[in-house]
């Protein structure tokens, strides 16, 4: 489990093609979170397992790299890191499991004074679950919602989510993962079951 709290920005040293899917290895200079073998690291917000921490290596599976953007990254891009959540850690954003419902699109940035506007347009299938003031998980970064819009939603960044992830190099047309808030996703799903709401 994670929180949405990015603790780390690294970059794609070499996205590899292998039997099994792709190996991806991101450098991590800075970062003083000990990595061990085998546990869980959250790649711009999907739960992977460390095989080397230093550098640090996962083994992405086809299955993976078809319901994510892991498979559009390549040498010299950002990604957003984030450990697992431990008994004492604190929760400053979300539950977020780091398993991705679905790709969004940035459709629009909007820069203003008062902070930085991204419109991003989800699949139909994950609107039910796109709340006004609600939360979202943009590439593993924890996200109110600003406004709720036909085809998506609106979020509004403060300068330090632009500065210490990769939303601040956010460019329009750009494939984000998303995870719906996982609290909405378990009550819609048991509305469907007892007929509560249509599925």
């Amino acid at each position: 489990m994670f929180t949405g709290i990015i603790q780390h920005r690294g970059r794609i040293l070499e996205s590899r093609a292998t039997s099994a899917g792709r190996s991806l290895t991101i450098a991590t200079e800075g970062w003083e979170h000990d990595i061990q073998p085998g546990e869980s690291i959250a790649v711009n917000g999907c739960c992977l397992t460390v095989v080397k921490p230093n550098p640090l290596c996962f083994d992405v599976i086809t299955q993976t790299l078809n319901v994510t953007t892991l498979g559009d990254l390549s040498q010299g891009d950002a990604v957003n890191l984030e450990p697992a959540v431990t008994p004492t850690t604190l929760l400053s954003g979300h539950i977020v499991q780091g398993h991705v419902d679905g790709v969004g699109i940035i459709r629009d940035i909007q820069t203003t004074p008062e902070d930085v506007r991204v419109r991003i347009v989800v699949p139909d299938a994950l609107m039910d679950y796109i709340v006004p003031k609600g939360s979202v998980a943009v590439d593993g970064i924890s996200l109110t919602l600003a406004e709720v819009v036909n085809d998506g939603f609106v979020v509004a960044l403060i300068p330090t989510t632009l500065e210490l992830t990769t939303l601040g190099e956010a460019k329009v047309d750009k494939r984000v993962n998303l995870e719906a808030d996982l609290v909405v996703k378990t009550i819609i799903h048991q509305m469907r079951r007892i007929g509560t709401i249509p599925s």
